[in-house]
């Protein structure tokens, strides 16, 4: 498992809710490549709750059109945008879980229609909620002028062209 650089650290006017560390209110996501999943790990703190000691069903949701864009830009190497987001919510996840794991792997590709497939586990391994998400990728142009270039891991060696 390694490590997935932030292509968009040090961009202007950067500051997403779910993966900028600058942002004081934010998820503050990370994320890893295995194999052909993306995967990060969170740790819910009781401000994200909906009803007590739950978690937030907008907060899930938003975990997972997160990680699913992630493993757009990743594997895709595309900047993008969600066209659709379904959420089955299985079990609840509860704040005082000391880690949330979130995987998402692409399921389907049609042009630059993309399926995303993704689970939420709790910190004992129990999946509590599924997503699958439907995104739209740019060319390479249009990702250029939303500041996307490339999006690579930690200690990747690339191949000269």
């Amino acid at each position: 498992m390694r490590k997935i650089k932030n292509p968009f650290l040090r961009r202007e006017g950067y500051y997403c809710f779910g993966c900028c560390p600058d942002n004081p209110m934010g998820l503050h996501l990370e994320f890893f490549e295995n194999g052909d999943e993306v995967v990060s790990f969170w740790k819910p703190q009781a401000y994200f709750q909906g009803w007590v000691g739950v978690l937030h069903g907008g907060i899930i949701a938003t975990l997972i059109d997160e990680v699913c864009g992630w493993a757009v830009t990743r594997k895709l190497q595309a900047a993008s945008v969600t066209s659709k987001l379904n959420v089955k919510y299985l079990k609840p996840l509860h704040t005082s879980d000391t880690q949330v794991t979130i995987r998402a792997k692409i399921a389907a590709s049609h042009g630059r229609w993309h399926t995303i497939a993704c689970s939420v586990e709790n910190a004992d391994g129990m999946v509590c909620a599924e997503g699958e998400a439907v995104y739209y990728t740019f060319d390479e142009e249009k990702s250029k002028e939303m500041g996307f270039a490339y999006c690579g891991v930690e200690d990747e060696q690339l191949l000269p062209m």
